[in-house]
C-alpha cells in the first residue's frame, strides 16, 4: 500500500479524471443526440458526475495541505487545471441544458409553425408558447439553482473538514511536544538517580551489597 504524502491526491485525481471522461462522453455524444428522452437521461446523468467531480476536487484540496511545501505549487497547478476542465464542462452542460429545453418547445405540437387559430389563449397562439418557454426555462434555472446549492454546500463541508483537520494535527503536535518533554525529565532524573545511587554505594563498607 503506497503510504507517500502524496497518494491519496493522486488517488482523488485519478478518480476526478475517470468522472471527467465519462462526463465528455456523455455530453459529446447521446447529449447532443437526436432523441429527447435519451438527451435527457444522457444529461441527467452528467449533472450527477458533475456533482461528484466536484467532490473530488474538494478532497484534492483538502489533502494538498498534508504535501510538503517543496512539491506543493506542481499539485496546487494540477487542482487549477482539474477546476478549468470542470467549469467547461458545466458551461457545456448548461448550454445543452437550454438546447434541449428550446428543441423540446418547438417539437411541441403547434410550437414550431404559425398559429393554427385566432384564439390568443388556444393551444398554438404566441401567448401559450410564450408561457410554455417561460416554464421550461425557469424549470432549466431552478436545477441549474440547486446544482449551485449542492457544490456550495459541498465546498463548506470541505471547507469544515479541512478545520477539522488542522485541529487534530495540532493536537498531536502537542502531543508529540509533551511527550518529548517528559523523555528528557525522565532522562535527567534517571541520571541523578543513578548518581546518587553510586555516591551512596561508595560511602558503604566493602562488605555491603553494591547495586551494580
Amino acid at each position: 500500500m503506497d503510504t507517500s504524502p502524496t497518494s491519496l491526491f493522486d488517488s482523488y485525481e485519478q478518480d476526478f479524471q475517470q468522472i471527467v471522461s465519462s462526463i465528455r462522453d456523455k455530453l459529446e455524444g447521446d447529449a447532443k443526440g437526436d432523441v429527447a428522452e435519451q438527451r435527457k437521461a444522457a444529461l441527467r446523468r452528467v449533472e450527477m458526475e458533475l456533482d461528484e467531480a466536484d467532490e473530488m476536487v474538494s478532497q484534492m484540496e483538502i489533502e494538498i495541505q498534508g504535501i510538503p511545501q517543496s512539491l506543493r505549487p506542481s499539485y496546487q497547478s494540477r487542482i487549477r487545471s482539474a477546476k478549468a476542465d470542470l467549469q467547461r464542462y458545466k458551461k457545456q452542460s448548461k448550454d445543452l441544458h437550454a438546447q434541449a429545453a428550446r428543441s423540446d418547445l418547438l417539437s411541441r405540437p403547434g410550437m414550431g409553425g404559425l398559429p393554427s387559430s385566432d384564439d390568443p389563449y388556444g393551444p398554438s397562439s404566441d401567448r401559450t408558447r410564450l408561457l410554455a418557454g417561460t416554464a421550461l426555462l425557469e424549470d432549466g434555472s431552478r436545477r441549474l439553482m440547486d446544482s449551485q446549492r449542492v457544490a456550495l454546500e459541498t465546498e463548506e463541508q470541505g471547507a469544515d473538514i479541512l478545520r477539522s483537520l488542522r485541529g487534530q494535527r495540532e493536537q498531536i503536535q502537542n502531543a508529540r511536544d509533551t511527550l518529548s518533554r517528559a523523555d528528557t525529565s525522565i532522562g535527567r532524573a534517571s541520571g541523578t538517580l543513578k548518581r546518587m545511587i553510586r555516591s551512596a554505594s561508595s560511602q558503604l563498607p566493602s562488605s555491603s551489597f553494591s547495586f551494580f
